[in-house]
């Protein structure tokens, strides 16, 4: 359900098992499955270790990401967990049950709660600020990352998953209308809107390029970041559903599949 790297290795949640693959970046070996929370979703990394979001039981699961050991669960202030990301000091969890974001120390203490809009997913972090998708409202939050303050809302597609920053760009997936939406990072001003494959739900930026998850085709789409143009549309494992980018290559977590697919 979830992809990270962590300049080294690959992490993947496993949603059904309650666990968390680590695979070598270089040749997808696994070097180990660890235990987490009730239904893993969301996966993120602090630079030093993994936090996981476990949908089913509201709690937060930390990491070491050089051997796996676990560092503590942590319950939120909030219900049904997904999307999680670090913004170099506290991770953000996105609460899709109850309309808010926590933000936490990385001891997993809460210190922050935000309402945002309808049934949140995907969360971001453009390097000051926290962008949030929600997918009931069609729109995307953001919130300064420093106080929780309320920056603005924005309107994007339908049913909105996910989010990528790209340096000046806020990428959204649109999984009801089978399109991205490019946000103008220091406005929130909609740039463009992008057709790819049906129902796509990951994205991930390289620099150069987006790479959208349709988890509707089983496709990756790249898309030139400067102007949208399709680039590409790559298959992939049963029903793609998250990307993430290692330096060098593109992993896609695919949901139906058991597997990842490296571009």
């Amino acid at each position: 359900m979830g992809v990270a790297f962590d300049g080294a290795n690959i992490w993947a949640t496993n949603y059904d098992d309650g666990t968390v693959s680590e695979l070598r970046a270089a040749d997808g070996a696994v070097l180990g499955t660890y235990n987490v929370g009730k239904g893993p979703v969301g996966i993120a990394f602090d630079g030093f270790n993994i936090w996981v979001a476990n949908n089913l039981d509201n709690t937060v699961t930390k990491l070491r990401a050089r051997d796996g050991a676990p560092m503590g669960t942590f319950f939120l202030s909030g219900t049904g967990p997904i999307g999680v990301a670090f913004d170099g000091t506290n991770i953000w969890v996105a609460n899709n049950g109850s309309n808010n974001v926590n933000q936490l120390k990385t001891n997993g203490s809460v210190f922050g709660m935000y309402g945002v809009g309808t049934a949140p997913v995907g969360i971001t972090f453009d390097g000051a600020n926290i962008w949030v998708a929600n997918s009931g409202s069609n729109n995307v939050t953001e919130l300064q990352a420093s106080n929780g303050s309320l920056m603005g809302t924005y309107a994007v597609g339908t049913s909105p998953s996910s989010l990528a920053f790209d340096g000046s760009s806020i990428w959204v997936t649109n999984y009801g209308s089978n399109n991205v939406t490019q946000l103008d990072d220091a406005t929130g001003l909609t740039l463009g809107t992008f057709g790819v494959g049906l129902k796509p739900i990951g994205v991930a930026s390289d620099g150069t390029s987006v790479w959208v998850a349709n988890q509707g085709t089983s496709t990756v789409t790249q898309l030139r970041q400067s102007d949208g143009k399709v680039l590409g549309t790559f298959k992939t494992g049963p029903a793609p559903d998250a990307v993430a980018f290692d330096g060098s290559n593109i992993w896609v977590a695919n949901c139906n599949g058991g597997s990842l697919s490296k571009l």
